[in-house]
């Protein structure tokens, strides 16, 4: 295949594929049938013929086309309308034949550039369809398979502004004139759910443009573009060289969770807040006599690299940004649970090889060659980058992509409901980004938790995957904050295993955590209930 922006390291393809397929093992709509908004009621027809709306004259649209879909692969009968935006942002807006009133968009991940019948956007397609949502999705400007990572910006340097933040939302703004023509009526709420760069595009369109949703679901935000790239450049050089194996983070996931499991009262396989636990790698891990190598310890220089990785980025005694958190290197049934256990780090944080690039570097190191840097510099080699001399390097970019503006009155004033969830044991992104964030807003917005509430997950991976109960469906408690005033006080998360919960346990409000009420099954959420820290 032609690629328009060149030939691009493996690397960085991969993390735009790691990236791209997480949302599609959430569990919206999961509760549905629990909403006290009764959203699954589909009883709106459409008052003008599908194949009209290829004809519609709508702004700065330059394509369309309108089809009609018969029922299958769990979607309802609909008509799908697609186009382009000037200059290049293809959309698609699925109208089910039985609507309910409503308007859904999920985003993206990585750098985005996914097409809409890949499988993971379809299936989220299918069930917004299936619950009776007029549904639309954007690659935000390009093709990642012929213009991959952020070499997008190569052909046009307008794709950048697109990518950051313009295209979710003159999509939104399409979306909604094609559902208001096809129905003859508008959508009477809309909603954003997606996680990771969607989770940011989330929380950019609460900051820049708060009349486009009226409640939005961003699952472990991709906060701060900038501060990550910086975190996983510093990541890189410290286990770049080090030797790390499979063997080596097996024993130091055995070491953290033997330390830390416990501190929360409990001991059942879960690390509630890692924050709790002090641990130091050369104390709690094995190392190795001098000169000896082995998988049962670790030598001094990798207890130092790994080290590196917990307490992240820093300038003197000055942190510039999060480490990963304990337990976000535990053992489990491959990223999203299945295949051969291996350590949430392996490939994302540590190599698999010697020589190959992990994700996460793959990610930061193309977003730095092409967006941070213009015009790009597409050789440019991240032993060059000083963390001292060259952050204000990230400035410019920052001010473009990152979901870091904690004035959120705009979305509030209108009645917007925000709800972030993030994992404690992420290895993708900093789940201290969202933490962050959360504290800076909610110190901003007074009575935050009348209109934004954060959730964290233990043992919960990036999106989804990880040791702990990772599903749960935050779209039915947005919808039912948004539509009838509840507020979500809980969420339930379950661990699904060959279509089984083997495990559930409720979410809290930060700062709340669940505990254990000293009765009952340490796998029934029933057991636990909400308390302060």
């Amino acid at each position: 295949m032609t690629m328009r922006g060149g030939a691009i390291p493996g690397t960085a393809v991969a993390a735009w594929a790691v990236l791209a397929t997480i949302a599609a093992h959430a569990q919206p709509f999961a509760d549905a049938a629990a909403s006290r908004a009764g959203y699954t009621v589909a009883d709106v027809a459409p008052a003008a013929e599908c194949e009209a709306m290829a004809q519609l004259e709508l702004y700065e649209v330059l394509r369309l086309e309108a089809r009609s879909v018969p029922a299958g692969d769990g979607a309802p009968p609909h008509c799908r309308v697609s186009g382009v935006i000037d200059p290049e942002i293809a959309f698609e807006v699925n109208l089910p034949a039985a609507w309910n009133g409503r308007f859904y968009m999920i985003g993206n991940g990585g750098h985005a550039g996914e097409r809409p019948d890949v499988p993971n956007r379809a299936a989220q397609r299918a069930a917004a369809l299936a619950h009776g949502f007029a549904m639309a999705s954007t690659n935000t400007g390009h093709d990642a398979m012929e213009e991959p990572g952020a070499t997008f910006v190569l052909s046009n340097r307008q794709k950048a502004i697109d990518y950051a933040y313009r295209a979710v939302h003159v999509t939104a703004v399409t979306a909604k004139e094609i559902i208001s023509r096809y129905y003859g009526r508008p959508a009477a709420y809309s909603y954003w759910n997606s996680c990771s760069n969607g989770g940011r595009q989330g929380l950019i369109e609460a900051q820049r443009y708060p009349e486009d949703f009226d409640g939005i679901v961003a699952n472990a935000p991709w906060v701060d573009q900038t501060g990550f790239t910086v975190g996983a450049l510093w990541n890189q050089r410290a286990v770049e060289g080090a030797g790390l194996t499979a063997e080596h983070l097996g024993l130091l996931a055995e070491r953290v969770m033997a330390k830390c499991d416990a501190v929360d009262g409990l001991e059942d396989g879960l690390i509630d807040d890692p924050r709790n636990c002090s641990f130091d790698v050369a104390a709690d891990v094995p190392i190795c006599p001098s000169g000896a190598q082995s998988g049962a310890c670790l030598t001094p220089a990798q207890a130092e690299a790994i080290q590196k990785v917990y307490d992240g980025p820093r300038v003197g005694d000055r942190q510039i940004f999060p480490g990963f958190m304990l337990g976000s290197e535990a053992v489990t049934q491959g990223f999203f649970g299945g295949g051969e256990p291996v350590s949430g780090w392996m490939n994302l944080i540590v190599p698999s090889q010697p020589g190959a690039k992990p994700a996460d570097f793959g990610l930061a190191e193309n977003t730095l060659r092409y967006l941070v840097f213009d015009p790009p510099r597409p050789d440019y080699d991240y032993h060059e980058f000083d963390f001292e001399r060259d952050l204000p390097l990230l400035e410019r970019w920052g001010r473009l992509a990152n979901a870091t503006d904690t004035d959120l009155q705009p979305f509030r004033a209108r009645g917007g409901k925000l709800i972030i969830t993030y994992g404690w044991a992420d290895a993708i992104l900093q789940p201290l980004m969202g933490v962050e964030y959360y504290e800076r807003a909610a110190a901003q917005n007074q009575n935050a938790t009348d209109f934004m509430r954060l959730f964290m997950v233990p043992g919960m991976a990036h999106c989804a995957g990880g040791v702990g109960p990772d599903q749960n469906d935050a779209v039915t408690a947005i919808i039912d904050w948004v539509e009838q005033g509840v507020a979500p006080d809980v969420l339930i998360a379950k661990k699904i295993v060959n279509g089984e919960t083997v495990r559930s346990r409720p979410l809290c409000p930060y700062p709340q955590v669940a505990r254990y009420r000293g009765e009952g099954s340490i796998d029934d959420a029933a057991s636990f209930e909400c308390r302060a820290p």
